[in-house]
């Protein structure tokens, strides 16, 4: 091996990485007295130039292949040392060419038109309800959750979402709701049960649909809660409120203003809006090429600064900011200690090749809210100033009600 090794001797100053090459190869870098140490073989030896050209596609295809193995340890552990040195990853001449190259493209590969926007989710949603029946919470909600002790459960984590969440809308009996992203119906279903609201949920996920509808039939709350497949931008109406959990990343940098011009036509004179996103610290970037090209094609994860231009272009008001850093880490956590509990179930279902994409997928997530750039804002809007109570103390007290609505 000739090119890797000489990659890795730059890139791993923290911890070490023991490399285990075809024909009896092996090498570790790094520095034994700081970080934990791993150790990985590469079974094929063409990845040892396509790795070097491209590491953040490459590598991780090459673990999806079964041509990277962790010999000692996970994903998760790889990932971690990766993240420990990844200012160094990034000052590589090869890396450095391709963010480039990335940067001059983002808007192209986050054209997400109604039609593309469609074909994106179901990419990733689509995937069949069983699938994430096995590693997601009963409620299946797929989004940050909220550890405000830190030591709650997965479930109770993703009630407090809900609470948090309700409490921020400031709900009143009979106002009218819309969901943007609704997938599988756990929020609208909630907030329908505990205010006494209407809901209009919208998805552009047929396999979400499908089961949000079940729920609100099997709830007996079809005539308050319905689901539409529907795009953000063929809503017509307007509601008193409007709650949008983890859809933003799917938007895309040429769509954020157009998003919240709709969120405003959308919403009555005196409406609230709340949308949760993941986001960043960074400055505005691009999707990594994994992701974009495995799992999340179009997306991309909004720094503030562009929420923020484009919430100021849409004339809404940005009544509140909440920034959750480490919930999205707790969540991952959860899920992906899910994930290879029932790996063998994911395996049946699709192949090797699609569980070691996933469970490459989140070990990479939470290494990235734990240990990089990522987290995840709220935003709280009107197209009032005064819309909301002037003091934050107003959502502790909407908590405790809600809490005793739905326990």
């Amino acid at each position: 091996m000739r090119f890797l090794p000489a990659f890795l001797r730059k890139a791993i100053r923290v911890g070490t990485l023991t490399l285990h090459g075809p024909d009896g190869f092996e090498e570790t870098f790094g520095n034994a007295d700081s970080g934990p140490a791993v150790s990985i073989e590469i079974t094929d030896p063409s990845l040892d130039w396509r790795i070097f050209l491209n590491p953040e596609l490459k590598g991780p295809e090459a673990y999806m292949n079964g041509g990277l193995v962790v010999r000692d340890g996970d994903a998760y552990d790889f990932l971690r040392l990766v993240y420990m040195n990844k200012r160094n990853f990034d000052k590589t001449p090869n890396q450095i060419f391709w963010n480039k190259i990335d940067r001059k493209l983002r808007r192209f590969m986050q054209h997400n038109p109604v039609s593309r926007a469609r074909r994106n989710v179901g990419h990733h949603y689509d995937l069949g309800n069983d699938f994430y029946r096995l590693w997601l919470d009963e409620d299946m909600q797929y989004s940050c959750a909220y550890f405000p002790s830190g030591n709650e459960t997965l479930a109770e984590a993703q009630l407090e979402k809900k609470r948090h969440i309700a409490a921020k809308l400031g709900l009143q009996p009979g106002q009218r709701v819309l969901d943007i992203g609704s997938g599988w119906g756990g929020m609208a279903l909630y907030l329908a049960r505990v205010a006494d609201v209407e809901v209009t949920g919208i998805t552009l996920s047929k396999g979400q649909l499908e089961i949000a509808r079940q729920r609100a039939a099997a709830a007996g709350m079809e005539k308050r809660v319905q689901f539409r497949l529907c795009d953000y931008r063929e809503v017509g109406e307007t509601f008193d409120r409007i709650v949008s959990v983890g859809m933003l990343e799917h938007v895309g940098v040429g769509y954020l203003e157009e998003y919240f011009i709709n969120v405003r036509d959308r919403l009555a004179p005196d409406g609230v809006a709340l949308i949760h996103t993941i986001s960043t610290k960074s400055p505005p970037g691009i999707t990594g090429p994994f992701i974009r090209k495995h799992i999340f094609p179009g997306g991309y994860a909004p720094c503030v600064s562009e929420i923020s231009l484009a919430i100021e272009r849409s004339g809404l008001w940005m009544l509140d900011c909440e920034i959750w850093r480490v919930h999205y880490a707790k969540t991952l956590r959860h899920w992906r200690d899910r994930f290879m509990e029932h790996r063998h179930e994911a395996v049946e279902m699709y192949d090797e090749r699609f569980a070691r994409m996933w469970e490459f997928y989140l070990a990479a997530c939470e290494c990235a809210f734990e240990f990089g750039s990522s987290t995840v804002a709220q935003f709280q809007l009107g197209r009032l100033r005064d819309s909301m109570p002037l003091s934050r103390d107003y959502i502790d007290q909407e908590k405790k009600k809600l809490k005793q609505a739905a326990p």
